[in-house]
């Protein structure tokens, strides 16, 4: 095992003995705090232990130990048992292989929304949606002010006016915490009876109190600190509420029901546990229902997991998937502009409402009322949103609405068969046909299933049986059919019109791109009678068949690297580390480049209590890389190979200024008004606005088709039988502000870009061809334009593997076991593997790639690098365009050029460097952490407390921060003018987004513990 320390390979000391599982168990940090157990004092512990005694907390904590991990085994209804190593166990990666497809791909929002809203336009029978989330009061295309149409509850009402049918799933958050108080004494009563026979009365006392201890301790805990609160505050009760007033042709539904009431908690686990033994043997035999009363779900009820899928399907025919729902926060450019102040003309706002939003300052609040935002834009940034997303069309649209027809159709069986309402069943192979109510609902197919026509829509079966992307031990499969179909289905020229097409046939062959979908799917998220994993089988078979390197970003990365790492199980880590030592040992060059968020969730202060659930994923991610004794990194250095040479992560950051300049305070000098009350009676002006006009398509038979109640054509407006809408929620501000204000600023003029919105953002000025920094004006003093800088965490939500510039895999799931074990949340994801290929290069010797994963890895490692122009919303090009407009990209430019080869010394030399050089800029100029230079708590508020340490006074008697979140540490530079001078100096060196993952960032702590109440039961939702 290597012995070389965290300067080269930038992991941190190994912690514990080799075996050692670290799981928390059932009691876990809240007991440490209690007891007096901590893993800094692992060597006194066990000095302790060796001369005879034992420490309380081990005597509380070991007993129940395994009987929790096996406890949490038996809930998801199987038996995971995974030798080290073995990546995979079915035999198949989802549906069938689906040829001759069209597939175009959308980086960041702006194009993939506008895209969205054409198709929107053009539907003629069905609008069917299935997101995490999803914002009525959202603007597909932006500003707002020049596209009020635009608004999604606006199209979707034109839509169902036009007679589409519109159907919704969004995720039904969890509204309520699980009520640990219920459980107590039921459940404390019943571990400690469950201990085994054998176990003497010292231990069974010492157990019993700590028990009574924990549990009263989570009790209070409760009642300030649930344990489940939704991750956002969504409210998918409002998107039901307000689409559904808006015409009956629109139907939403909220799913899955959570909790499970007190009578359940109790009786139900009492009578379900009465002859449950600590034999795992057992435990696998138990129907479980017990178990899954306090693990919240039992039967119907379902407490943690949620519906994470993001997918929309016009008429059947074109399907838009990926990472991107349609809510707010999500919409965004490529330069990534986080300043929204625009002091010469409010009606440049490009995010309305709630959607200028930065989760870690400020969560969501209250969005039943869109215009209600507390985030103060004169002061504040946004937090940036980078994802990708996809248009497809062709055979495997039929796989997609199958998925959602399913899944409505399990949900109306379950919670509407029995009732007259305005829902109707779907039909699998159609998007606007309706049937009638069947119940008990039937078990759906899952994609693993052996027999008869298996997966979607059956057919495609070759002559081995084989249905994966690559067949059996990649015999046959898709890759030795690849070019005979590609030779088979052809190419068509010119644009796809979809909607000359009756959804209800089957989509001919009109592209050459080979698709598969992949799903995570259970019984509570599809009624499948076999819980389908079929994302990770896909990630870890792409990533052991690649050649030359894997590209990932995600939001998440969380895994193991075989059994060791309990609670996680996904062995997508495992993949990795069989696969680049193998590299090692034939002596490949081979690379692995991962990109995630630098905070994978949105707390802001992390050493706050609000940060607890932060912390905890940030500590599984760190002991997925390079902690904790069995991670990626380690297993690797073990092997004897420097992790570093094979594999890097990556995080993105943005900067911005502010336009808090001298024109905002002459126009509100002018005006009497602030800028953000004029801001605010912007929001009013536009809620329920009636000054634009709703698309209305030509009036031709096409257009004519009214199902639900069978006319051909429209009917009269005053004949309609439902409420008019009222637009919801009316706004708190004036709309006279707005216009005394505007009127004022229209008279600055334009003030060297200040007052006619050329220098709103600075974005560019990280950009190709954009203004250098240096040159950018300003009014005011220097201390004005000095504070005006802030910066910000860019997230990544795309959820996206490249291999070898040949295979891509883009969909909705993250890189943890919520997303890839099946059980847990419910995805979607399509495996793409392009014929189109054409020659370039892979370290400098010829490669034939994919044109649509090349195409698409170039443009995300060109935008990271600040090697594409900024984008320009009001100029749409054929990438905002749906399939049948291909994309278009620059191929040869010299930006191109750079990126063409990912394996050559000279693009790697230019990523490290410029990842290395943002990294370093960015933290004198704004101390963000994490940061490699804060290894413990106390480094942590010496480099970073003492600046931006919360100005809330109530909370531990904090004085107020030096400097406002995100702000320039002042005292870094120079005052006055040289200051400001040496700041724009040092911005002037960032080109692009891309920085380093601090590796080391509190690799000296646990730092999840810190006021963590983690145990065996809790932890698995941090997966």
């Amino acid at each position: 095992m290597s012995n070389r320390r965290d300067d080269d390979l930038a992991y941190g000391d190994y912690h514990g003995d080799e075996g050692e599982e670290g799981d928390r168990g059932l009691i876990g940090d809240m007991g440490r705090r209690f007891f007096g157990g901590r893993k800094e004092n692992t060597q006194q512990q066990q000095s302790s232990n060796q001369s005879g005694g034992m420490s309380f907390f081990k005597k509380v904590h070991d007993p129940l130990h395994g009987f929790v991990s096996d406890l949490k085994d038996a809930i998801s209804g199987e038996r995971r048992t995974k030798a080290p190593g073995r990546i995979w166990t079915t035999r198949r990666i989802g549906a069938s292989a689906r040829h001759g497809n069209e597939t175009k791909w959308y980086v960041d929002g702006c194009s993939y929304m506008y895209a969205v809203s054409l198709a929107l336009e053009r539907a003629k029978e069905s609008i069917w949606i299935l997101d995490w989330w999803l914002s009525p009061e959202l603007y597909l295309r932006r500003p707002p002010a020049k596209n009020q149409q635009y608004r999604v509850d606006r199209m979707l009402q034109a839509a169902a006016e036009r007679g589409v049918k519109v159907n919704i799933i969004v995720y039904k958050e969890v509204t309520q915490a699980l009520t640990r108080k219920l459980l107590n004494p039921t459940l404390p009563d019943y571990l400690h009876s469950l201990l085994p026979s054998d176990t003497d009365r010292f231990t069974r006392g010492l157990t019993r109190v700590g028990l009574d201890v924990i549990f009263k301790s989570l009790e209070v805990w409760e009642e300030t600190d649930p344990l489940i609160a939704p991750p956002i505050t969504v409210s998918s009760a409002h998107t039901k509420h307000i689409l559904e007033a808006l015409h009956p042709n629109i139907g939403v539904f909220r799913h899955p029901d959570h909790l499970p009431d007190a009578a359940v908690l109790q009786s139900s686990f009492l009578s379900s546990l009465q002859n449950m033994s600590l034999s795992p043997a057992k435990l696998a035999q138990l129907p479980g229902d017990g178990l899954k009363a306090i693990y919240g779900a039992h039967e119907g009820t379902v407490m943690y997991w949620a519906h994470h899928e993001k997918l929309c399907l016009i008429d059947g025919q074109i399907a838009f998937m990926g990472g991107l729902d349609l809510c707010y926060g999500r919409w965004d450019t490529n330069q990534h502009s986080i300043a929204d102040a625009h002091p010469g003309n409010i009606d440049k706002i490009v995010f309305p409402g709630q959607d200028f939003n930065n989760a870690r300052m400020l969560d969501f609040q209250d969005v039943t009322n869109w215009e209600n935002n507390k985030l103060d834009r004169t002061e504040s940034s946004r937090m940036g949103w980078s994802d990708v997303a996809l248009c497809l069309a062709g055979p495997v649209v039929q796989d997609l609405r199958t998925h959602f027809a399913q899944r409505w159709n399990f949900i109306y069986d379950e919670k509407y068969s029995k009732k007259a309402t305005r829902y109707s069943r779907l039909s699998e192979t159609s998007s606007g046909a309706q049937q009638g109510g069947v119940y008990p609902p039937p078990q759906q197919r899952g994609f693993d299933e052996e027999d008869g026509e298996r997966g979607f829509g059956g057919g495609d079966r070759d002559e081995e049986g084989e249905r994966g992307l690559f067949g059996h031990h990649d015999r046959g499969g898709l890759r030795d059919k690849l070019h005979s179909k590609a030779a088979q289905f052809g190419h068509e020229e010119g644009s796809y019109q979809y909607n000359q097409q009756s959804h209800a046939e089957h989509s001919s062959q009109r592209g050459g791109v080979d698709c598969q979908i992949t799903r995570s799917s259970a019984k509570w998220s599809h009624n499948l009678a076999t819980t389908e994993h079929s994302i990770q089988n896909a990630y870890c078979e792409v990533i052991r068949n690649s050649k030359h390197f894997v590209y990932i970003e995600n939001q998440f990365f969380i895994t193991a690297t075989g059994d060791q790492q309990k609670p996680i199980k996904n062995q997508i880590g495992a993949a990795m580390v069989e696969r680049i030592i193998r590299a090692a040992r034939n002596g490949e060059k081979y690379k692995m480049m991962i990109n995630i968020p630098a905070v994978p969730a949105f707390a802001g202060d992390l050493k706050l209590d609000e940060a607890l659930g932060t912390r905890a994923i940030m500590e599984f991610q760190y002991d997925s890389i390079n902690r904790g004794g069995h991670s990626i990194y380690e297993e690797i250095a073990r092997a004897g190979i420097n992790p570093m040479d094979y594999i890097r992560f990556y995080n993105l950051r943005s900067y911005d200024r502010i336009n808090a300049s001298g024109v905002m305070r002459e126009a509100e000098q002018r005006s009497g008004v602030s800028y953000t009350q004029a801001q605010e009676g912007y929001d009013a002006a536009h809620d329920n606005s009636r000054d634009y006009q709703a698309y209305r398509p030509p009036p031709t038979a096409e257009y004519g088709v009214y199902e639900m109640d069978g006319s051909s054509s429209r009917p009269p407006a005053q004949s309609q039988q439902y409420p008019q809408y009222d637009g919801g929620p009316q706004s708190q501000g004036n709309p006279d502000d707005y216009n005394r204000y505007q009127q004022e600023a229209n008279k600055i003029g334009g003030r060297q870009g200040l007052g006619d919105g050329r220098w709103d953002t600075v974005s560019e000025c990280y950009m190709l061809g954009g203004e250098d920094i240096r040159n950018v004006p300003w009014e005011g003093g220097a201390k004005d334009e000095m504070d005006a800088f802030v910066s910000e965490e860019l997230y990544i939500h795309s959820k996206l593997l490249i291999a070898d510039d040949q295979i891509v895999i883009c969909g909705s799931a993250n890189l943890n076991d919520r997303s890839q074990l099946g059980d847990h949340d419910s995805e979607i994801a399509v495996i793409i593997q392009d014929p189109d290929t054409f020659d370039t290069y892979m370290d400098g010797r010829p490669w034939r790639a994919s044109k649509f994963a090349s195409s698409l890895r170039r443009e995300i490692f060109r935008k990271h690098l600040g090697l594409l122009k900024p984008q320009d919303m009001e100029r749409p090009d054929p990438n905002y365009q749906p399939v049948g407009i291909p994309n278009v990209y620059d191929w040869g430019s010299n930006e191109d050029m750079q990126v063409a080869d990912p394996l050559s010394d000279e693009f790697q030399n230019l990523w490290n460097w410029r990842a290395n050089t943002n990294t370093q800029a960015f933290g004198k100029l704004f101390h963000p952490v994490p940061s490699d230079q804060v290894k413990n708590w106390k480094e942590y508020d010496e480099y970073y407390s003492r600046f931006f340490g919360q100005d809330q006074k109530s909370k531990e008697n904090k004085k107020p921060s030096l400097y406002k979140w995100g702000h320039v540490v002042a005292e870094n530079f120079s005052p006055g003018e040289q200051g400001v001078r040496e700041v724009k100096e040092l911005l002037s060196t960032i080109k692009g987004t891309l920085v380093e993952m601090p590796l080391l960032f509190l690799k000296e702590e646990d730092i999840a513990k810190e006021g963590m109440g983690l145990n065996a039961i809790t932890e698995e939702l941090y997966t």
